[in-house]
């Protein structure tokens, strides 16, 4: 952030192509890793640090929730991101401690001054900080990135799924495909006395018919 300064109101925007870091993904899809990254970001100086606002398009690759066919796409992200000046930290810190170096009260209030100073750590916890002139943007655009990711991706919004019979693609199967209708083992005794009976009807209806052909002859 050297080129920024920090003047407030000064700008600096930037475009680079970066590769991606690794496990940049959900279950079913991410980002490949070292995969080329399109970063944009305008970078503004404000009176606390520096506000860095971009978008990241990067490219996608996984499977399809319904088929599991593999599927490739892309996602672009926002963030935006305070960058504080760690020099405005320490100087928060110096002020805390000189307070505390004066305060007159007993040790049970003290305790409790304790208490407080490790809440405002736990705050603190949760704030970038520039690192000299440098500050990092992977924390962002990953937390972005990430929450942009499809949690059931298609490879097209009608896909059908797979057969829950044979687990075939329906797309490919096409709309006639169809199984035959499972028999329930509790019937199937009846249906071999119902194919037996069947059988003996036909049998008698040939043998009739043979006796009409030898009587009319």
């Amino acid at each position: 952030m050297r080129l920024l300064g920090r003047q407030a109101g000064s700008s600096l925007t930037q475009k680079r192509t970066v590769p991606a870091p690794d496990n940049l993904r959900l279950e079913l899809i991410g980002v490949p890793e070292g995969a080329d990254v399109a970063l944009e970001v305008r970078f503004e100086a404000v009176s606390e640090g520096v506000l860095a606002t971009g978008t990241a398009t990067a490219p996608l690759a996984g499977e399809c929730a319904r088929c599991l066919a593999p599927l490739t796409s892309s996602v672009t992200a926002g963030f935006q991101e305070l960058y504080l000046y760690a020099d405005g930290r320490h100087e928060k810190y110096d002020r805390r401690d000189k307070h505390e170096k004066y305060d007159k009260h007993d040790r049970h209030d003290k305790h409790e001054k304790y208490d407080r100073h490790d809440e405002h750590d736990e705050q603190d916890g949760d704030e970038r900080y520039l690192d000299g002139d440098l500050l990092d943007l992977e924390p962002a655009f990953r937390d972005a990135v990430v929450l942009a990711l499809p949690m059931s991706p298609l490879c097209r919004e009608d896909c059908p799924g797979l057969c829950a019979e044979c687990g075939a693609p329906l797309a490919d199967a096409g709309p006639g495909h169809r199984h035959e209708e499972a028999v329930d083992p509790r019937w199937a005794a009846l249906k071999n006395l119902d194919d037996q009976a069947t059988d003996q009807v036909t049998d008698q209806m040939d043998r009739r018919a043979g006796a009409i052909d030898l009587q009319e002859g």
